[in-house]
């Protein structure tokens, strides 16, 4: 059995808390949380856990083997690297720090000592971008040429009347720390980080210090190119949505969570796919999970850090190294607009 805790029972915390749980060989041991109305709540209706409002207390005196953290991004580095001085394995929420050196040297110290780290970027373990990234690797489109990463929500919809750890970039606040992240490690996935950003832009549209809009534009040397384009206030998407669009030389591919679309100029032999355009549901292609909450990619993602502590999975998919790529695109993304 892997002996876990879980660092921070915000909106994430708890969801991590209730898919982890169903694992058979995971026992959930510890929580740390600074809300006292939430450790009084679990010490009342969660007896058998040991609770704690600060997770160095956590780690020294519940000795995890593995910590889930879902703390602001500001801390995640300090919590990462007592983890590391304890020889604990780490998943930590996304974006996996707010500093690419800080990125790194959690990067380089988990890899030496053979620690299982992860990063919550979900997307990776989605049924229809994992198959994008199957299409593209195969050649299906041809050569890649161009791409569009895009992502929405109505996160800020309205003036701030008073400021939380999202008013501010340095707690990780922000529409490019938010949610342009996942978008941007879906580029990482599929296409491969970029070699050069330009035209970078950040608006205001309701915060007071942080961007509710991005875009900018992808390089590689390759010659490919994209477009990266979020927004966090638009109220007409009720969730989330990541869109992704790839145009090759010899055809084109649409998708988001749910569904894609392949328009190709000759009929495929490998996909059995047509000439023209050829549509794809999530349930055509999706693989069932033990556990569903909010989607198949969620559970996915948690028995993935699992199976690698067990010694049952590569530990290949969502590393460190991968969190330390996005926070690269991230941090050249604000100096190209100018704001740090």
């Amino acid at each position: 059995m892997i002996k876990l805790g879980i660092i921070g029972m915000g909106r994430m915390g708890i969801t991590h808390y209730s898919i982890i749980n169903s694992h058979p060989q995971v026992e959930i041991i510890a929580i740390a949380d600074t809300s006292k109305m939430t450790l009084d709540l679990l010490k009342k209706y969660a007896t058998s856990l040991q609770v704690f409002k600060d997770y160095k207390e956590l780690i020294d005196k519940a000795q995890p083997d593995a910590i889930i953290v879902c703390t602001p991004s500001n801390l995640h580095y300090e919590i990462a690297l007592y983890a590391y001085e304890n020889g604990i394995h780490a998943f930590i929420e996304k974006p996996f720090t707010n500093d690419e050196r800080k990125a790194q040297d959690l990067k380089e110290k988990f890899e030496a000592k053979g620690l299982v780290n992860q990063v919550g970027y979900v997307n990776r373990f989605n049924d229809v971008f994992m198959t994008v990234k199957k299409y593209v690797e195969q050649g299906l489109i041809g050569k890649l040429v161009r791409f569009k990463s895009e992502m929405f929500s109505c996160t800020v919809t309205k003036k701030e009347e008073s400021e939380s750890w999202r008013s501010f970039r340095e707690n990780g606040g922000g529409a490019v720390y938010e949610i342009a992240s996942h978008a941007i490690d879906l580029v990482d996935y599929i296409v491969g980080t970029p070699d050069k950003i330009v035209g970078t832009s950040m608006n205001q549209i309701f915060s007071k210090h942080v961007e509710d809009i991005v875009s900018s534009t992808f390089i590689y040397k390759n010659g490919c190119s994209g477009t990266l384009y979020v927004n966090w206030c638009d109220t007409s998407y009720r969730k989330p949505a990541n869109k992704l669009e790839l145009f090759g030389d010899k055809g084109k591919i649409l998708a988001d969570q749910h569904g894609l679309k392949v328009f190709l100029n000759s009929d495929d032999a490998v996909t059995g796919y047509k000439k023209g355009w050829n549509t794809v549901y999530i349930t055509d292609i999706f693989t069932p999970v033990p556990f569903y909450v909010r989607g198949n990619e969620f559970t996915r993602q948690l028995y993935h850090f699992a199976d690698t502590i067990l010694g049952k999975d590569k530990g290949d998919k969502c590393t460190f190294a991968d969190g330390y790529n996005a926070q690269k695109v991230m941090q050249s993304l604000f100096q190209d607009a100018n704001v740090i």
